[in-house]
């Protein structure tokens, strides 16, 4: 039986991922992947070979882990419409076993990021760069950092349909909660435009991003998600516990918090130099 898309299928693909209460960002996501799989299709038949073809087509197009994930989308959609035959396998890859070196942010220079924040008085940016560091949340996560969380110590957290806790660190509570009385905040989240609305994911990177030249820090190495990283080396450099580490980043896998806790080879080779086993 000849099988076409349609807007339907999408509507109803999209109604199933609200029921199933994925985030917003998740639903965006699936369904900006989708038009992009339907941009290909145009008026073609569907077909494994077609679905194939869509799959190699993505590798010119974009990095290896968007493509995955773009993959997973379709696939998804495969599963719902019951098209199980449609579905492709990811493209296999090979876990890093070094962090390239131009991609790490160092403690320095993560102090130089925000010391340039405070020196151009925008605090707000300064403590968005301190709370995410501080505590390993994700910039998406920063809505929850609200002023009763501040005063609890701790902010509950609910991503990709797990809850989990996140400390607020003594001095970071201590410097939100000034900020919340010099700003007046009387509830919700902390980090808002003058509008009232929580900041955007957009609007973090580019004032991040213009800290750069004046911090000496490179851009590529100057994203918010880079700051999670810097948290979880740092915590794992003083606990060398995983499973914790996990717990505190919300991994349901030791395998995802590993490839958060890879260090440069050059790292690897001061360790190696400091065994003195070569006599």
């Amino acid at each position: 039986m000849k099988r076409e898309l349609s807007t339907t299928h999408l509507q109803e693909f999209e109604a199933h991922l609200l029921c199933e209460e994925r985030s917003t960002a998740t639903v965006g996501k699936y369904l900006h992947d989708l038009r992009v799989f339907y941009g290909f299709m145009e008026n073609r038949e569907l077909t494994k070979s077609e679905t194939l073809a869509y799959k190699k087509s993505l590798l010119i197009r974009y990095a290896v882990t968007s493509a995955n994930s773009m993959i997973a989308a379709v696939n998804a959609f495969f599963r719902f419409c019951g098209w199980y035959d449609l579905c492709v396998k990811q493209y296999k890859i090979q876990r890093a076993a070094f962090c390239p070196e131009e991609r790490e942010l160092t403690r320095a220079e993560f102090l130089r990021l925000t010391a340039t924040a405070k020196r151009h008085g925008n605090r707000r940016l300064n403590l968005i760069l301190q709370t995410i560091c501080g505590s390993g949340i994700r910039v998406s996560e920063l809505r929850y950092i609200t002023v009763d969380a501040v005063r609890r110590g701790e902010a509950f957290v609910n991503c990709k349909g797990k809850n989990r806790r996140v400390f607020i660190v003594t001095e970071l509570r201590k410097r939100l909660l000034q900020y919340i009385k010099e700003e007046k905040l009387k509830e919700g989240a902390v980090f808002v435009t003058k509008n009232g609305k929580p900041v955007s994911r957009h609007n973090i990177w580019r004032d991040m991003k213009g800290l750069c030249d004046e911090a000496g820090v490179p851009r590529e190495k100057v994203f918010p998600h880079n700051l999670r990283h810097l948290f979880a080396r740092t915590f794992y450099g003083l606990e060398k516990d995983i499973a914790k580490l996990a717990d505190l980043l919300g991994h349901a896998s030791i395998n995802t918090t590993r490839i958060y806790i890879v260090t440069t080879a050059s790292e690897h080779r001061r360790k190696m130099e400091n065994m003195h086993l070569i006599q």
